[in-house]
């Protein structure tokens, strides 16, 4: 399979700042992605967990999103599973079908990633480490809500963070919950497009201000501004053509996706989905210029109300099979291969100062685990990752298994014979293996007030 390296993602938009200024940004935004992972702890630092890239043209990814778009995979979870979606303008807000449009998902998953869930070293039907951006974005749709510190007992990863960073369909799930929840703020904390339409989240165009809200509600002033008239922008400018040859940075983020789902990006001279010429508010109109002019970008932003811009268009409802779920999610089995005790001499050969550990999948789809060791001189790299079952693709020699090496921080030892274990479960699989390690290190020490100095 080709190479990632070759790819060029995008760079991502959003620089450091001063970590106070950051706080009050991230405070009064509910959460945008500004800050950068110096002032952050990520769920999973100082260490990286590993994932699945599934095929150069997206199929598989392309697929999720159609299952989550419609609420197939995870109807009723209350993390993945997405919400009823409101309809109505301010005085009139019910709720509506948990659902988002499919066409808005898939460009935001392009402009987040390139619609890939690992390093871009990775290579496509392979494992290796997940993409985790500066300011701790996980995977395909960068979700940084809750991923920024570990969330679980001690400290450590929960089940919901481990799923979000190493298995696509929970990724492109949570991130489409997060687009539905940044549509649902309206009113209360966001402006509503379509006036003139009930706010009908059937209408692409209506989505402007929840996407513009996922990657920040931001406007003039702050380091990454996402509003259209801020100055720093050029006023005319050209549609973004989502084919790498125009600066990101010229254009709001909402306008990133809505140039994807008009220009559809393309691999392999195949476009990797139907175009749709969504249209964006015309910024000379005064309906449009009056709502989105720089005076009216005011908490709780009600003069910021629009019609839906014209010609506006309907999202088509994805045809999924009707086991849909199965195709993406199998049936995991946690397999760990070696369960004895695991002995690790720090002044042995290079082989005895480490240890691997080898997690399969007995069963179907992608299984995600994590490894929790029991004490801090225990070094579990990656923390996280992905074992690949029957029916999914990998070609390289990481595959099937994933794969744990276990190495030992010598300044944190209580004693030169030491014991521990490392707990292995999954998220998304029954069953657990609690495997022992035993340490010796037996470290020649100089006597107090002696040198070696000749």
């Amino acid at each position: 399979m080709p190479d990632r390296a070759s790819l060029v993602r995008p760079t991502r938009r959003a620089a450091p700042l001063l970590l106070a200024a950051l706080l009050g940004v991230a405070l009064f935004l509910g959460g945008a992605r500004l800050t950068p992972q110096h002032a952050l702890a990520c769920a999973f630092d100082p260490l990286r967990p590993a994932t699945y890239e599934a095929d150069a043209l997206r199929t598989q990814y392309l697929l999720a999103v159609d299952a989550v778009a419609t609420n197939r995979l995870f109807a009723g979870d209350p993390y993945f599973g997405l919400p009823a979606v409101e309809v109505g303008t301010r005085a009139n807000r019910t709720n509506g079908p948990s659902a988002v449009p499919v066409e808005v998902l898939r460009a935001i998953g392009w402009v987040e990633s390139d619609l890939t869930m690992a390093s871009r070293s990775v290579r496509f039907e392979s494992l290796g480490p997940a993409l985790v951006s500066f300011d701790c974005g996980h995977g395909i749709m960068q979700v940084t809500s809750g991923m920024t510190v570990p969330l679980g007992a001690e400290g450590k990863p929960t089940a919901n963070q481990v799923a979000v960073a190493t298995s696509y369909p929970h990724n492109v799930a949570r991130g489409a919950v997060i687009l539905a929840s940044k549509w649902n703020d309206a009113p209360g904390l966001r402006p509503i497009v379509g006036t003139d339409t009930g706010a009908d989240p059937t209408i692409l165009e209506n989505w402007y201000y929840a996407i513009w809200a996922y990657n920040g509600f931001t406007g003039p002033g702050s380091r990454q501004s996402n509003h259209p008239l801020d100055p720093s922008f050029s006023v005319p400018r050209p549609a973004y053509r989502c084919d790498g040859t125009q600066s990101r940075t010229r254009y709001p983020y909402q306008e990133l996706v809505y140039g994807c789902v008009a220009n559809p990006p393309e691999r392999s001279n195949q476009r990797l989905w139907s175009a749709v010429p969504a249209a964006l508010p015309d910024l000379t109109a005064p309906q449009f210029f009056n709502a989105l002019r720089l005076g009216a970008f005011t908490f709780p932003y009600g003069e910021m109300d629009m019609p839906t811009p014209q010609p506006a268009h309907r999202t088509q409802t994805p045809t999924v099979a009707a086991n849909v779920r199965q195709q993406l999610l199998g049936t995991p089995q946690l397999t760990v291969a070696n369960t004895a005790t695991i002995t690790i001499n720090t002044n042995g050969t290079a082989a005895q100062t480490r240890a691997t550990i080898k997690v399969a999948n007995a069963g179907s789809g992608i299984l995600s685990w994590t490894a929790v060791p029991s004490d801090t001189f225990l070094i579990i790299d990656p923390p996280a990752g992905t074992s690949v079952g029957s029916g999914i693709a990998c070609n390289s020699v990481t595959c099937p298994s994933g794969e744990i090496t276990v190495t030992i921080n010598p300044t944190l030892l209580p004693a030169a014979r030491a014991s521990g274990t490392i707990a292995i479960s999954s998220p998304n699989a029954p069953g657990a293996t609690t495997i022992r390690v035993q340490v010796i290190a037996e470290f020649e020490v100089a006597a107090p007030g002696t040198s070696r100095a000749p």
